[in-house]
């Protein structure tokens, strides 16, 4: 049915960034906006900039924003006209959809029964086999028994992927190099489909090593007429979840860019698609192969926002008005290069393990665009996806663009919660990033990188030459003997903390065994060596007065005096030595050890459920379950002991559990 009246009354259905996002453009457009939120979300920053908040109840997803129910039900006590489902949560279910027009509201998105047809990978693929488009070879069936899909295993081939048949985000999803893997590999998947998303069936599909993700973008009225708004590459990813993105996707021949934006809109326009969709396909050379179709507004729209100077958000309401698509095909321009980071709470050290808690301190650097729904004194929650915010730079290249994100993830200040920031400013800057040699499969660096030991005595200086403040540690000493001097500073650079004083004798001081001739700029050290002066930058993090950012040895490197202002420390119980500890908010999914049961180093104990994926915990070294302090299905909080280790003495007083916890 088409629409013609405006909206008046929008509710988003949602919570985080993207309910923020939406209600800052209905809001622009004149459109009344009604939040709705948990227990958790009480004083979330959507909730605060809304006009109106309704709570819908408990913090579990599944009792507050994905209850049908409560969310229609608060709909028209609220008077509300429309619906925004934004992403996530119910944007994907083709049940509320339906029942948005069955009350005469409106769903912004897509029919019900266009969600259905996409919704089910198996079926969605089918779909596009019938329209011509190249899908890879698996199996989409409705059979599911085990041994069925692993005799279709077989035929495909290894790798594969197994996919949850209604999944995405990442979730329900496993590479399976060999038979061997494949039963295990199976369960798991079923178990996370069946948790996420209510439905444990699959799909296979050949995996293909180092494909890109390229998607399209593409939009379509109520009255037949569709485009597609240039495209995306999401390579950059880690467990199948994208880390960064950008459009437009990078060496493309034209000829193949319009075969793959031809495709998308074929394949929406066989579905008699309305709003914002996006097709994402792998491509290998010149080849390209259809993966999946998101039937709702993707994390990623930003970047192609920044290209095209439109806001899809405008575009998708005035669709669910009944209003022609603002531009046709040939009107679509595509200007410069846009590249987003998605900043998460997570600890990546730790196998990217969701984390949760309060932000003391946030600073957001300035020159880039910032999606967020938190600011400082907010508290990123256990219950729901842990995404702090979204970075966005729009340069005229892609090396400008690049660059641009680079600075200002070097001056985002944010803590004390652990993020991975430090490693999305690290793929900015990471040589094959920048050439485009990575791909899906492409390995994520991880590991920390050492701080260069000059770095130490150069942030001394820094600190202790500056104007003298309140704390003793950033001054110079006040002793000083014709040419000599000292300088003395509490340094903190990432974790790490020193206490130094440098012997200054006539601008030259001494590290380890070396001694380096100096000058002192406004924003910079130079540094004299085999007859060469070298420059470092030293420039102030945005909106800081205490913290700075070096450029050394080709590394941005923050460093600030250690006046304790950012310190936050947790004390930990005794029984952490002996015990499993829950490293994050979760659910008990599988027990996979018994009391007095020996175990060895890197055996898995038991299972965690956390943001619908799971988690597998590992016994860190030899030993003997004493107790088990959890059961299958139960709620658990972060820091909880799981179960104890027996206090023997071939069981050492140390950590008995890997805390650091890997994906299964």
């Amino acid at each position: 049915m088409t629409h013609h009246s405006e909206i008046k009354r929008l509710l988003i259905a949602n919570r985080g960034e993207i309910a923020v996002r939406i209600i800052k453009t209905a809001k622009r457009l004149g459109i009344h906006t009604i939040a709705l939120y948990s227990d958790a979300d009480a004083h979330a920053m959507h909730t605060r900039l809304a006009d109106e908040a309704w709570h819908l109840g408990p913090a579990l997803a599944r009792e507050s924003y994905l209850d049908t129910g409560k969310v229609l039900m608060i709909a028209k006590e609220a008077r509300a006209d429309a619906i925004h489902p934004g992403y996530g949560f119910l944007s994907e279910n083709s049940d509320f959809a339906t029942a948005c027009e069955q009350r005469g509201l409106r769903f912004v998105g897509p029919s019900g029964a266009a969600i259905l047809a996409m919704g089910d990978k198996s079926g969605a693929k089918a779909l596009m086999q019938a329209a011509g488009v190249p899908v890879l070879p698996g199996y989409h069936g409705a059979d599911q028994r085990s041994g069925f899909l692993r005799d279709q295993a077989s035929q495909i081939g290894f790798p594969l992927l197994i996919k949850a048949a209604s999944g995405g985000g990442g979730k329900g999803m496993r590479r399976v190099d060999q038979l061997a893997d494949f039963d295990a590999a199976l369960a798991a998947v079923k178990r996370e489909a069946q948790a996420a998303f209510g439905d444990a069936h699959v799909l296979l599909e050949r995996y293909l090593p180092q494909a890109r993700h390229v998607e399209v973008q593409v939009f379509a009225d109520s009255l037949g007429n569709a485009i597609y708004l240039g495209d995306r590459d999401c390579s950059l990813q880690r467990r199948h979840q994208k880390v960064i993105e950008e459009a437009p996707a990078p060496d493309i021949p034209p000829t193949l860019r319009r075969a793959m934006g031809d495709a998308a809109v074929a394949a929406a326009k066989a579905i008699h698609y309305q709003g914002a969709g996006t097709i994402e396909f792998l491509l290998c050379g010149e080849e390209f192969f259809f993966m999946e179709m998101n039937t709702r507004l993707q994390v990623e729209h930003p970047v192609t926002e920044a290209v095209t100077g439109q806001d899809l958000v405008a575009w998708q309401l005035a669709v669910a008005e009944g209003k022609p698509l603002p531009l046709t095909q040939d009107e679509v321009v595509l200007r410069g290069h846009a590249v987003e980071a998605r900043l998460y709470a997570e600890d990546v050290a730790a196998g990217f393990l969701p984390a949760s808690g309060p932000i003391y301190w946030l600073q957001w650097p300035a020159g880039v665009r910032i999606d967020t729904g938190v600011t400082a004194g907010d508290e990123v929650s256990p219950y729901y996806d842990p995404m702090i915010a979204k970075l966005i730079a729009h340069g005229q290249s892609r090396a400008e663009a690049f660059a641009q994100l680079a600075d200002a993830l070097a001056a985002l200040d944010l803590g004390p919660l652990v993020h991975n920031g430090p490693l999305l400013l690290r793929l900015c800057e990471e040589p094959d990033v920048l050439a485009m040699r990575h791909h899906t499969q492409w390995p994520i660096p991880t590991v920390a990188q050492p701080i260069p030991e000059l770095a130490w005595p150069l942030a001394t200086l820094w600190l202790a030459s500056r104007p003298a403040g309140s704390s003793p540690w950033q001054q110079a000493c006040g002793f000083r003997l014709g040419p000599d001097r000292c300088w003395t500073a509490a340094v903190r650079i990432g974790d790490e903390r020193r206490v130094l004083t440098l012997h200054d004798h006539d601008d030259q001081f001494g590290w380890q065994g070396e001694t380096h001739c100096y000058q002192r700029g406004d924003d910079h050290i130079r540094l004299q060596k085999d007859g060469c002066w070298q420059q470092i930058p030293i420039q102030t993090a945005t909106g800081s007065e205490v913290t700075f950012i070096m450029t050394l040895a080709g590394k941005r490197i923050r460093f600030a005096a250690d006046d304790q202002q950012h310190s936050h420390h947790h004390d930990q119980a005794d029984e952490k030595a002996l015990g499993a500890i829950a490293p994050m908010h979760g659910i008990v999914v599988a027990v996979l050890v018994e009391q007095g049961q020996a175990v060895n180093k890197g055996q898995p104990l038991l299972v965690l459920e956390a943001m619908k994926m799971e988690h597998q915990l590992r016994a860190e070294r030899d030993g003997v379950i004493e107790a088990l302090q959890c059961q299958q299905g139960e709620q658990v909080s972060q820091g909880a002991v799981l179960m104890r280790f027996a206090d023997t003495d071939t069981a050492p007083k140390d950590n008995a559990i890997n805390q650091q916890a890997s994906r299964s």
